[in-house]
């Protein structure tokens, strides 16, 4: 299997290794669990249930993300986890599918996925990417993100100067550089007006990851910028025990709700986001890093952890005790009115105490994509 990833040089070490370590092997079983071997698909989640618990659904998106986890992943540990399968096999199964794909990111992470197992369906994932117009489309910056870092992951496949320099601009067209935060839709989008101000966490991580990509393929300064413009507001945004917060005020910086706390955005997301910060516009974060794997090994909000070593599963949030997405609603509608309101009370009112019993392939692919071997030390 290639391994095309960028050489690791931010280390993890001592406790934090050893733990990510345990968080590994975990990932190993619970992905596996989650793999459909006739189909050569992921499921899209395992929930837990009165029967226990079961898988539903299925997911091209969390399938090609797995993919990208287990590209650095050695041979044995990928057939473990796909029964037997290859990475090429699963990726063969997902570009047959490209035709009906009309999710301009899911192509995009199918690219990326491509690209880094050096895949013969690579430009059949371009050319798709670009019949799904990422330049001009109504595409999130999420998704945005994912193309500009499926387009510079790997010059030497599948590369195309200009339009990945055009979908970067589309990206950076979402960045409000003087509070730090991209919007969660590009300028010109379509967006909910009661919520248009509102950026969430992924909005910051995506970002952050495909502008050090595009430096390191391309050489610009100003993606440089960008990035670590958007990776140190993510640091001096986090939570006092270590809590990657929610929902951001694009406007003004600030957080408009902290929760739900995702164990994906603990042990994965902002530790990628970070690391590529790192490891190619040279922003040493790993302090905040190990401050958010703190947080998952011990939940202040629950006295506790959502890993289940038990269950062999990685639960997905700590969240409001709450009808719906209630707090998030009304704070995102007085941050509307001003962005200094807030309703007072929340956490009296809706303690943040309930933990999502549910688990998805795309966090499980991520832990490997942030932490490969070669980033933990011996």
């Amino acid at each position: 299997m290639a391994e095309m990833m960028m050489a690791a040089e931010a280390i993890v070490t001592g406790e934090m290794a050893r733990y990510v370590r345990d968080l590994r092997a975990l990932s190993v079983e619970a992905l596996s669990r989650m793999y459909v071997p006739h189909d050569r698909h992921f499921v899209f989640c395992i929930r837990r249930g009165p029967a226990g618990d079961q898988p539903e659904g299925w997911s091209y998106r969390y399938t090609a993300i797995a993919l990208i986890g287990l590209a650095t992943e050695d041979e044995e540990t990928v057939r473990e986890i796909l029964r037997g399968a290859t990475a090429e096999d699963v990726c063969t199964r997902l570009i047959v599918q490209l035709p009906e794909i009309t999710n301009m990111g899911d192509v995009a992470l199918a690219l990326w996925a491509a690209k880094l197992l050096q895949h013969d369906g690579v430009e059949d994932a371009l050319a798709r990417l670009r019949e799904l117009d990422p330049v001009w489309g109504p595409h999130p910056t999420v998704e945005l993100a994912w193309a500009v870092t499926a387009l510079s992951v790997d010059t030497s496949c599948g590369w195309d100067e200009q339009f990945a320099e055009e979908v970067y601009r589309r990206l950076c067209g979402t960045f409000h550089f003087e509070t730090g935060v991209p919007g969660h839709w590009p300028d010109g989008a379509t967006a909910p007006a009661f919520r248009s101000h509102v950026a969430c966490f992924a909005d910051l991580v995506y970002p952050t990851q495909a502008w050090a990509y595009y430096h390191r393929a391309t050489g610009s300064e100003e993606s440089k910028k960008n990035c670590l413009r958007c990776a140190q507001f993510m640091v001096d945004r986090q939570g006092p025990d270590g809590q990657w917060w929610w929902h951001f005020d694009k406007r003004s910086g600030k957080v408009v709700e902290g929760y739900p706390v995702y164990s994906v955005h603990q042990d994965s997301m902002a530790p990628m986001a970070l690391f590529a910060a790192a490891d190619m516009c040279g922003a040493d974060h790993t302090d905040a890093i190990e401050l958010g794997l703190k947080w998952l090994q011990h939940s202040p909000e629950i006295d506790g952890t959502l890993v289940d070593q038990d269950a062999s599963m990685i639960w997905r949030k700590v969240a409001r005790r709450e009808p719906g997405k209630l707090s998030r609603g009304v704070q995102a509608l007085a941050s509307k009115a001003h962005p200094s309101f807030r309703m007072p009370g929340m956490k009296s009112v809706f303690p943040p105490v309930r933990i999502d019993f549910e688990s998805r392939p795309y966090h499980l692919g991520w832990v490997f994509h942030a932490f490969p071997e070669s980033r933990l030390a011996l």
